[in-house]
């Protein structure tokens, strides 16, 4: 991947696992200037995912469910990422 698009796509893949009836991700790289991660290349997103497959799950365990179809893209080619995770 060698772009910000590229991740975007990468990442809203991953997520359809999740079956996601709201999927927002926003490249955050530009509030993050000169920041350690961002000196080496790695981007800031956050996501917005709203899905049924978080009902009855702590925002912890919402996190990891992110965090799990994500593996592999951290810490690089994101170095940081911000998670709204929600239920219908």
């Amino acid at each position: 991947m060698t772009d910000s698009l590229d991740l975007i796509e990468e990442i809203h893949r991953r997520l359809q696992a999740l079956e996601p009836t709201v999927l927002e991700i926003n490249d955050d790289s530009h509030l993050h200037a000169g920041h350690a991660g961002s000196r080496d290349g790695a981007s800031h997103f956050s996501v917005r995912i709203v899905t049924t497959r978080f009902a009855g799950l702590t925002p912890v365990a919402r996190h990891r469910l992110v965090y799990d179809r994500l593996h592999g893209l951290m810490p690089f080619p994101i170095h940081a990422l911000a998670i709204d995770a929600r239920t219908p």
